[in-house]
């Protein structure tokens, strides 16, 4: 009972890496850059919802939201001021960018809202199901059902809308896209905002496991999203949900039979050798470049 219990766990955390991931696949699918602030979008995600429950009284939904709406101006911002004039630079340009955005998210919120930690209120039921004497709480059931239904829902919004198709249109070639009338930077920035919106969302169910809130909250399980996206096959939506699914379950499984402080270390070994097998990730396709 107690690996069920374990693994219940891991699908909780997994869910949440799982939000994340779909932001970082969605932006590298589309705009084929590493948005390593990413991580720091969901803290400010994390202090939005924190001020708007505590200062304002919020309860969940409308917190969630402000969050949303927060991250969605911050993300979309981000790509304007800072990604966009770099569209045409190198790789190695953008990933040091990223990297001081980063920074500068993380030493604001130092300057705004100081290095001390702020306990998160619970915004959920603290009720649970009781399934064969196991016990699983409200708050997994509702994030594992938010994570597979934010999945399908990005699914079918690629798939079956005209902007999803214009999306696919840029992740494969902006060049033609943009010849063929797609307006590319609309739909970079609104790639942003999705992402960004996700990031809002999984800032409150991480803050419902870990309800410890800092500048430094992202910056851990960002590295952790980008390696699941990496680890399902970067560029792919369900590889990004397969990824965090995964490596939730291993890294709970990991700190439950071998050890805590090992169990990060275990994840990324586990993320080489996957790559050594398959360099494009579990789900991921390989790509020919022509010469």
């Amino acid at each position: 009972m107690s690996f069920l219990s374990y693994l219940i766990n891991g699908l909780r955390l997994g869910s949440v890496y799982a939000i994340i991931a779909l932001g970082y696949t969605m932006v590298y699918g589309i705009a084929k850059m590493l948005n390593f602030a990413h991580g720091d979008v969901i803290m400010v995600g994390a202090y939005t919802a924190f001020f708007a429950a505590t200062a304002a009284g919020l309860p969940l939904i409308p917190a969630v939201l402000l969050a949303m709406a927060v991250c969605t101006v911050l993300g979309v911002a981000i790509e304007r001021f800072a990604y966009k004039p770099l569209r045409s630079a190198t790789s190695l340009s953008v990933l040091i960018t990223a990297i001081g955005v980063s920074y500068l998210l993380q030493n604001a919120a130092q300057l705004l809202w100081t290095s001390n930690p702020r306990i998160f209120p619970s915004l959920f039921s603290n009720g649970a199901f009781e399934l064969g004497g196991l016990s699983i709480s409200y708050v997994t059931v509702i994030t594992i059902v938010t994570c597979i239904v934010i999945m399908v829902c990005l699914m079918l919004f690629v798939n079956k809308t005209r902007t999803g198709s214009a999306m696919r249109a840029c992740a494969e070639d902006q060049g033609a896209a943009a010849l063929m009338g797609i307006n590319v930077n609309r739909i970079i920035s609104l790639t942003f905002a999705i992402g960004s919106g996700l990031a809002a969302i999984a800032s409150v169910l991480l803050c419902s496991t870990y309800p410890t809130v800092t500048p430094t909250l992202g910056a851990m399980p960002g590295i952790k999203a980008f390696t699941a996206a990496v680890f399902g096959g970067i560029g792919s939506i369900p590889g990004a949900f397969l990824g965090g699914l995964l490596l939730g379950i291993i890294e709970i499984l990991a700190g439950a039979y071998i050890s805590t402080q090992l169990s990060d270390a275990i994840v990324f070994a586990v993320l080489i050798i996957v790559l050594l097998i398959r360099p494009s990730g579990l789900l991921g396709k390989k790509v020919r470049e022509k010469v």
